[in-house]
């Protein structure tokens, strides 16, 4: 139960960062879908931390949250260095 509250507490945070930053730069109008994606991020972010205690093991949640947040902000580093995503200003 440590383990799994552990990887809650720590790999929740960033992997809802991450998805709902994915969710608001791949939306085709970015100035008006930011503001709805960042007031529901609240959600997101219990989501994931909830989602942690779904593993058996908290070895297991740990190795796919974190595998899953390193995979994603990767992700996200190559489509923002190749120009596919880009931010509205």
């Amino acid at each position: 139960m440590l383990g799994k509250s552990t990887a809650a507490a720590f790999l929740g945070l960033p992997l809802a960062v991450l998805m709902v930053g994915f969710a608001a730069l791949l939306s085709h109008d970015q100035v008006n879908t930011t503001l709805p994606w960042l007031l529901l991020f609240f959600l997101v972010w219990i989501a994931t931390m909830t989602a942690a205690f779904l593993f058996k093991t908290g070895l297991r949640a740990w190795l796919w949250m974190g595998g899953m947040t390193i995979a994603g902000y990767a992700a996200l580093h190559f489509l923002k260095a190749s120009g596919l995503i880009r931010i509205a200003a």
